[in-house]
């Protein structure tokens, strides 16, 4: 399968670019850039040094990859961005590479990115992750697995996003989101209640679905302290993997982190 290259692209020499690559007219692809087989890269694109692009991805026109951070504290130090197979990165997305703080952004496989996200420096987003128009990412943010985040949200920095979250558009996501739960707002970001739906079409089954439910109720509806509420669950539960996640989520939080708490806590 040979490379379709558009004769008003312009490729450094030192970038690698697998069997069946496209890429569309004035189109910049620097030097230290390994692209993946069968990928399509849009007019107009520029993919800078550290970028590790997938398989079978499609990156639309206007799409800015693995430019410099956007840190006062970077000093040009050599890092990278990954980005998964087949991942969908649509028109005018911005993916800034890591710091020194970890050396790499990743993006992983199967996700869509829809037009003008913004991912800065040293996130980690997860497989299958879906992110809707304008959805602003600070610095150093984690993404789990199987989370939609819904259009014009801004996540602030270091924000944790546990897997299939769902994040409200036009919300303002200052605090962390733990797994299988719905989270908005903008005037003040809170719990919505469980992401049932969108569990029942990954194949939750409803003694599962039940089970998580119950054990959010502990943790935001029963009035105990959050400590004492996570005492409960650990307590009283059965050791599922739902529940060992939710608590791993709670337990893995830094220091004075913050959680999403019900609207009337």
């Amino acid at each position: 399968m040979q490379n379709s290259i558009h004769a008003g692209a312009v490729i450094d020499r030192g970038a690698q670019l697998a069997q069946g690559v496209s890429v569309g007219p004035f189109t910049v692809i620097e030097d230290d850039v390994r692209i993946g087989e069968g990928t399509v890269i849009g007019p107009h694109v520029h993919i800078a040094s550290g970028a590790r692009i997938g398989s079978g991805c499609r990156i639309h026109a206007g799409a800015v990859l693995a430019t410099e951070p956007q840190d006062l504290k970077f000093n040009g130090e050599k890092t990278e961005l990954f980005v998964g197979d087949r991942t969908v990165i649509r028109e005018c997305v911005t993916l800034n590479r890591g710091t020194v703080a970890s050396g790499k952004t990743v993006v992983g496989s199967d996700c869509l990115i829809m037009a003008y996200v913004h991912a800065g420096h040293d996130c980690v987003i997860g497989n299958n992750v879906v992110i809707a128009n304008s959805v602003q990412f600070g610095g150093h943010c984690e993404v789990g697995d199987y989370v939609v985040v819904g259009g014009l949200a801004g996540v602030h920095q270091f924000v944790r996003i546990g897997r299939y979250a769902m994040v409200g558009g036009i919300s303002r996501a200052a605090l962390d989101v733990p797994p299988f739960v719905m989270a908005g707002g903008h005037a003040s970001f809170r719990y919505e209640g469980l992401n049932a739906i969108g569990l029942k079409r990954r194949g939750f089954s409803p003694e599962s679905i039940t089970l998580i439910k119950d054990a959010y109720r502990v943790l935001f509806q029963s009035g105990l302290l959050l400590g004492n509420a996570l005492e409960k669950v650990r307590a009283e539960f059965p050791k599922e993997p739902e529940i060992l996640e939710i608590l791993d989520f709670f337990d893995s939080g830094k220091h004075g982190r913050k959680f999403i708490r019900p609207f009337n806590s």
